[in-house]
């Protein structure tokens, strides 16, 4: 009994085993596809958020900007704090600051007014 032509209802048994694998490659390269596609479906699901976020970020750093503004800090520094910038009388050297305490009367306390 040989394998190429043994017969299986009528068919030779070679032919059977032919068509068997080809029906597995079919159904292989099928669910190959399948699941690249859902792969492919996925990584533009990423890419879309990654994308979002990266607007989202975008509009962040413009907010950042936008509050970091120095003449937007004066402003609410002095219109709700009373708060002026450091005038230059106010200054001192390191070496000026023994000098600058004993002036102001607060050397025997160490307890600033």
């Amino acid at each position: 009994m040989n394998i190429l032509t043994h017969r299986v209802y009528g068919f030779r048994l070679i032919d059977v085993i032919g068509l068997g694998v080809l029906i597995v490659l079919i159904l292989s390269v099928y669910l190959g596809k399948t699941i690249a596609g859902r792969e492919r479906a996925e990584i533009a699901s990423v890419e879309r958020k990654i994308a979002a976020e990266n607007e989202r970020v975008a509009l962040l750093e413009a907010e950042v900007a936008h509050l970091e503004r120095p003449d937007r800090i004066e402003s609410l520094a002095t219109g709700f704090r009373g708060l002026a910038p450091v005038k230059t009388g106010h200054e001192t050297t390191p070496d000026r600051l023994a000098e600058a305490l004993k002036s102001s009367g607060t050397e025997k306390t160490g307890v600033s007014p």
